[in-house]
């Protein structure tokens, strides 16, 4: 090869730009020829062994596949760099353009499979049990960060002939405009380490965070942003640094104790709260959770009244039980043996302070079941069966529209059948 070139220059001797044209070709075939052995040859056959692999359609195997994709356009880019000397009577400017051009090519190819490198470092690690609490995506975005801005310094002492080192020793001037540049990296970063210390938010966590329109689950923290998928199965996208400067709800506490809060009030109308008499109260008894309360309720009130007669006091000043009050210790009862509510966690039937709507009666407990579909069906169960059994008392629910009349109908369990047949005509005489 080398007899053949020394031939073809000495019968090229009166035209040397003829001969350098033609070293120049056969430089630029050679650098097409080795691309293309390696990329349809020693590339598809490494691509087809990496495919037969378990994971080779899978995410990993596609970007394992783009780095050395990405690392086989080195080679022709070597070829040129290195074989720009070979070139007779070439200029030492063009030569210098022609390997710099290329090392600086060579440098950007290295930079962008790092940048895979790190897409797969990331992949294998969200195989890990517990990747999702502690997600490693800002850190790696942040070294793609470094790893590109080393590049684009490298690039540019190539490109313009100069040491790295001078154009570094410049930074230090440029600091401030670079901190103005990196504001939002920063903040970020600072943002990424607070919530990966203290252990706020974890992927699959479920937020709540009005100001942003933000309440779902958490499927991505990335460096600058963290994606939260609402219910609606919309998408928002939060900066990670308004996770620390504004305030938020995260509802893992709830899930991890096994326990969602059911907080709801029946608005009782307070025309239909009144004493029971003894009948009544026998008829209450019917109800196995309120044999209890109920007798604890007479041996309370009997001494508390026998007390009162011994002072001479009238009978009205006497204590009775109240449908209201029963009612609420029935409600407390049927929650306690309820198989669908948690007894190790507070559990509270109250009223609130009544007002324009009635007396609010509030139930206050937590389901074992923190799923959204059966924590709604258990606590509709609730309200259906409360909501159902409450004329048995002889209390009436308060709402502002309603078809019926404002005379408070007893239950027709707790009347006589004289009361019932009087009640019966004063609807018919309507």
């Amino acid at each position: 090869m080398m007899k053949w070139l020394e031939q073809l220059q000495a019968s090229l001797a009166p035209y040397p730009w003829a001969y350098s044209a033609i070293v120049a070709g056969v430089l630029i075939l050679t650098a097409f020829l080795v691309n293309w052995i390696t990329k349809r040859i020693l590339l598809r056959g490494l691509t087809r062994i990496l495919r037969a692999l378990p994971s080779g359609e899978s995410e990993e195997g596609k970007v394992r596949l783009a780095i050395i994709s990405r690392l086989a356009n080195i080679v022709p880019a070597l070829v040129l760099a290195y074989g720009a000397v070979a070139i007779p009577d070439v200029h030492d400017t063009l030569e210098t353009i022609i390997r710099n051009v290329c090392i600086a090519f060579i440098v950007l190819t290295t930079a962008l499979a790092l940048g895979k490198l790190l897409d797969l470092v990331e992949i294998a690690y969200r195989r890990r049990p517990d990747a999702p609490n502690k997600p490693i995506k800002g850190y790696l975005q942040l070294g793609k960060i470094v790893v590109f801005t080393v590049a684009t310094i490298l690039i540019v002492a190539t490109l313009i002939n100069r040491n790295p080192l001078i154009l570094l020793s410049g930074l230090g001037a440029m600091a401030a405009v670079l901190m103005l540049i990196f504001q939002d990296t920063i903040l970020s970063l600072v943002a990424s380490l607070q919530l990966g210390s203290n252990d706020m938010v974890r992927i699959g966590d479920w937020i709540e965070m009005p100001s942003q329109n933000a309440d779902g689950d958490v499927i991505e923290i990335a460096l600058h942003t963290v994606k939260v998928r609402n219910w609606d199965k919309t998408i928002t996208t939060l900066p990670v640094r308004k996770l620390i400067t504004d305030s938020f709800k995260n509802w893992r506490g709830m899930q991890e104790t096994g326990g969602r809060r059911i907080k709801r009030s029946l608005y009782i109308d307070q025309r239909s709260v009144r004493f029971l008499d003894e009948a009544e109260m026998q008829r209450l008894e019917d109800f196995v959770v309120l044999n209890d309360y109920l007798e604890r309720k007479r041996r309370e009130l009997a001494e508390w009244n026998r007390e009162l007669e011994q002072q001479g006091a009238k009978p009205i000043n006497e204590r009775r039980v109240t449908n209201l009050g029963t009612f609420r210790a029935y409600v407390e009862q049927y929650l306690r043996n309820n198989a669908h509510i948690r007894q190790d966690m507070t559990l509270l039937v109250r009223q609130l302070q009544p007002g324009a709507t009635g007396i609010p009666l509030e139930v206050y407990c937590f389901t074992n079941d923190t799923r959204w579909a059966v924590y709604e069906g258990i606590q509709s169960d609730i309200f259906d069966h409360l909501l159902a059994i409450l004329p048995i008392f002889d209390l009436r629910v308060f709402q502002q529209c309603s078809d019926t009349s404002g005379m408070v109908i007893p239950s027709p369990a707790l009347l006589s059948q004289s009361a019932l047949k009087a009640v019966e005509q004063s609807e018919s005489s309507r």
